[in-house]
C-alpha cells in the first residue's frame, strides 16, 4: 500500500537558518533598546521615537521571518487579516486609555476635582 502525502498550499515553513536570522535580529532589537534606557543614551522625545522605531522595526522581523507574511500565495488575505488584527488592537488601546481616564477622573478626591475643575474653566472652551 503507498502512502500518501497531503500538501496544503498554505502551509509554509522556514528554514533552519531564517528562524536563527530572526532570532538573533530580534533579540539584537531588543538589546538595542534597553542598552539606550539602561545607559541613558538619548533623552525625552528622541528616546521615546528611537524605541517605537526598534519596536517598528522587530514588528516586522516577526511578520517576515516567523509569521512568514511574505511568502504566502495569497498576500491579500493576509493584509485583510492583518488590517483587521491592528484595528482591533487599535480600538482595545484606545478604549482602555479612555476607560482609565475615565475613571481617573471620577475618582478624584473632592479638593483635586475642584483644582481640576477651576484648571479647567481658566483654560476656556
Amino acid at each position: 500500500m503507498a502512502k500518501t502525502q497531503i500538501h496544503t498550499p498554505m502551509t509554509h515553513t522556514g528554514s533552519i537558518t531564517s528562524y536563527i536570522i530572526g532570532f538573533v535580529l530580534s533579540v539584537a532589537l531588543t538589546l538595542g533598546a534597553y542598552y539606550l534606557v539602561v545607559n541613558h543614551v538619548l533623552d525625552g522625545t528622541k528616546l521615546l521615537a528611537t524605541i517605537v522605531g526598534l519596536a517598528i522595526a522587530q514588528l516586522i522581523v516577526q511578520l517576515i521571518f516567523f509569521l512568514h507574511m511574505n511568502k504566502e500565495a495569497k498576500p491579500r488575505w493576509n493584509l485583510m487579516v492583518f488590517s483587521f488584527m491592528v484595528l482591533v488592537v487599535f480600538i482595545v488601546v484606545i478604549g482602555s486609555i479612555w476607560v482609565m481616564y475615565n475613571l481617573d477622573y471620577n475618582m478624584m478626591p473632592k479638593e483635586e476635582l475642584e483644582q481640576h475643575m477651576i484648571h479647567e474653566s481658566e483654560k476656556g472652551f
